[in-house]
């Protein structure tokens, strides 16, 4: 087929909602559950490549060399806006040494690295401005790299966040359209900090789906302890125009800070494509932190069909009779035996398993703090949970 007539088909398909849910295989009883596999500690600011390795904010395997891909989030602050390559063997039997192959700057359509936001000339086309980068995708069909951003929203400043596309070696490519809701106003749009942070490729790699981290500002208030809320997933074409958009139901937040009214917040990390032939089904990972108690990471897989296309609706606050996605636990991080939960903001399908189990891999972003860590970890998900 036509890679240009496949997106066409994959669409009718998925907003005529044709494509039918696949049988459960095992009641919830019998179902085995996630396991960890291994997980390996990076040094704290290791030096690679006249680097600091640190702010992992996403991984994505890559087929084309069996390794991974990772975005960092330093805003050119430590070091140039950049992605890194590398290693992590994974079987059955556990998980290898993390080795670090290569790292490049994402560079500006001049040709540049994009500037820390202190150097930030508002002057300049918005994809020259300063960047937030949150998650990378390997492109399935050409092997380049397609990214997000957050932008910035400041009293003084407004940069809107986007999704790119760029050469392996980092050259700037294309910005994707997003849609007008995801654009900063000063009134609209995303907060600070809650915006584009998962991306992912599904249909094939005909189709992109996208997440905001937290609700708009038109869609109502963030989650409390005792109120979740409503944020936005995207579905565009590869080539760009945007499709659909879906409400997806946040959890609240898990705990209350210590001391009272201390920082606590939680937000959607990371996206995943549960499978390339059904542009339905995604993981979602809801990251939350709280003051005083700590991190809780919980895995979630979602189903788009049947939900409400709230791409023209301008407030999810003030909609009537809108229908969220529907949404089922998968696990929590807390359950798996990790040395530690820290700030898990990316995950990707590695290797296939023997007896019906697929290996995830997901990454911390330690925020180039010393009391956090870069944490590697494969799981083992059987294939009766998804």
């Amino acid at each position: 087929m036509s890679p240009r007539v496949l997106p066409t088909v994959l669409t009718a398909a998925l907003i005529g909602g044709i494509l039918a849910a696949a049988p459960a295989s095992a009641t919830e009883s019998h179902q085995r559950p996630v396991r960890l596999l291994g997980e390996q500690i990076v040094p704290n600011a290791l030096a690679f490549q006249g680097t600091t390795v640190g702010g992992l904010s996403s991984i994505d395997y890559d087929p084309r060399t069996g390794g991974y891909a990772l975005i960092c989030d330093d805003r050119s602050a430590i070091n140039p806006a950049r992605f890194y390559t590398a290693t992590f063997p994974v079987s059955a039997n556990g998980v290898g040494p993390v080795t670090f192959t290569g790292t490049k700057p994402l560079l500006r359509p001049d040709g540049t690295p994009y500037p820390p936001l202190a150097q930030n000339d508002p002057s300049k086309p918005q994809n020259e401005q300063t960047i937030d980068p949150e998650e990378l995708r390997v492109d399935p069909w050409t092997g380049d790299y397609y990214w997000s951003q957050e932008g910035e929203r400041t009293a003084t400043t407004l940069i809107d966040p986007s999704i790119r596309e760029a050469r392996r070696d980092g050259k700037y490519v294309r910005d994707l359209p997003i849609p007008a809701n995801e654009k900063m106003t000063p009134t609209a749009g995303p907060r600070q900090n809650l915006v584009l942070e998962g991306i992912t490729f599904t249909g094939f790699g005909s189709l992109l789906a996208s997440e905001v981290e937290g609700p708009l500002l038109q869609d109502g208030p963030e989650p409390t302890t005792t109120t979740g809320a409503l944020s936005r997933i995207t579905l565009q074409s590869r080539f760009g125009p945007v499709l659909a958009q879906y409400a997806y139901p946040q959890e609240p937040i898990f705990a209350s800070p210590v001391p009272a009214g201390a920082f606590a917040t939680t937000g959607v990390s990371s996206m995943l494509a549960v499978d390339q032939a059904d542009p339905t089904k995604f993981l979602m990972m809801e990251r939350s932190f709280v003051t005083g108690v700590g991190n809780k990471v919980r895995v979630y897989e979602i189903d788009t069909k049947g939900a409400t296309n709230v791409l023209n609706v301008k407030s999810l606050a003030d909609a009537k009779h809108v229908k969220p996605v529907k949404k089922r636990f998968l696990f929590d991080a807390a359950d798996l035996g990790l040395s530690t939960v820290d700030n898990l903001e990316g995950m990707t399908w590695g290797p296939k398993l023997p007896g019906g189990e697929r290996s995830l891999i997901i990454v911390s972003d330690n925020n180039f703090s010393a009391t956090q860590v870069t944490q590697f970890a494969a799981l083992a998900v059987p294939a009766e949970r998804l």
